[in-house]
């Protein structure tokens, strides 16, 4: 974004992000969420609101001028629009409020989903997305980044089983190689509108060495999903399992149709 626009999206921003500070909370990645098969309607639109945080985090700063895990709260307004009945596009813009209660524009990105033409209610379904953002320093460590995520999942009668392997690196990469992420999903359909299940987000390193998930952060959440007045929301309650995670998390995501 311009100058000017990054100022105008700061300061509609601010107010909601201060609305949203209810105490002293600590960072979380900015998007926790394993993709499925939803997407919008050609000509369609909505927006999702990425919300969490973590606390008794240990998380050290990833690289010098980071912001660190222990003062920071993450709220990510997602639009996106329907272009076909296989393509998303969407735009991201991550907000912080730190330690001081100020609020931070940290990043600008683009997203593109594809999503395979399949049964939606049964069966299989696969698909692809890919993330292109320009960062301050304080949220990444090279101003431009990219995501590759592959989507995969399936639906056998009322359960529900998903994952997402993704391949995280800088542009250009200065050196720094790509990582690698499997996040998974897990899920049971108590009503038509109501799910319970548990996701699960293990970091693997080097997208070229893998290491094991002992030494890189797994957070496991318990999760619900559903849609209340017309409004989506997938919520969880997460626990760090390795010295390398935040301890617990807390996420929601609030979708609206439009």
């Amino acid at each position: 974004m311009t100058g000017r626009a990054t100022s105008a999206v700061r300061r509609a921003l601010g107010p909601l992000v201060f609305a949203l500070d209810a105490a002293s909370v600590e960072a979380a990645p900015e998007e926790i969420q394993v993709y499925l098969d939803d997407i919008t309607a050609p000509g369609h639109a909505g927006l999702d609101v990425h919300n969490n945080f973590a606390v008794d985090s240990s998380r050290l700063p990833d690289y010098p001028g980071a912001r660190p895990d222990d003062d920071v709260y993450r709220l990510t307004p997602e639009f996106y629009y329907g272009l076909t009945p296989a393509l998303e596009l969407a735009v991201y813009v991550l907000s912080a409020l730190d330690r001081a209660h100020a609020a931070h524009v940290d990043a600008e990105k683009l997203r593109l989903k594809f999503i395979a033409p399949h049964d939606e209610s049964q069966g299989a379904f696969w698909g692809v997305n890919l993330e292109l953002g320009r960062s301050d320093r304080a949220a990444a460590e090279q101003p431009w980044n990219y995501e590759l995520k592959g989507i995969w999942g399936d639906r056998i009668g009322r359960w529900l089983v998903a994952f997402n392997v993704n391949e995280d690196a800088s542009l250009p990469s200065h050196g720094e190689p790509a990582t690698l992420e499997v996040d998974g999903k897990l899920a049971y359909e108590v009503t038509r509108e109501t799910q319970l299940g548990i996701e699960a987000y293990s970091e693997l390193g080097q997208l070229r060495s893998p290491g094991g998930l002992s030494g890189q952060s797994e957070v496991l959440y318990a999760v619900l999903d559903g849609t209340f007045a017309g409004m989506d929301l997938n919520a969880g309650i997460g626990r760090g399992l390795t010295t390398k995670s935040d301890g617990w998390v807390f996420k929601a995501v609030l979708g609206f149709h439009f």
